[in-house]
């Protein structure tokens, strides 16, 4: 009796959690290209950062460059949690 009742919970956590993996799946793909194109356009300002002589044009660039990379890792978060909320 108590092996059948694990069957059956098992089964209820891997049937649930295999609708929840598509799901996240999914975001998790949309989070890393969000990501992806957040860090791209860090590292070109970045570039450009260190091309620069001018020391206070290089700092307001890579300032631009954190700031770039944390709204993307922000807004790719949020869409992992909303992913997890539809769930």
């Amino acid at each position: 009796m108590r092996i059948a009742i694990a069957a059956v919970i098992a089964l209820g956590a891997l049937s649930l959690a295999a609708c929840e993996s598509q799901a996240d799946k999914v975001a998790e793909k949309q989070a890393d290209a969000i990501e992806a194109t957040g860090e791209a356009k860090a590292d070109a300002l970045e570039r450009q950062a260190a091309a620069t002589p001018n020391e206070a044009v290089e700092k307001q660039l890579n300032d631009k460059a954190d700031a770039v990379e944390k709204q993307a890792d922000a807004v790719a978060d949020k869409v992992e949690q909303d992913a997890g909320k539809k769930d």
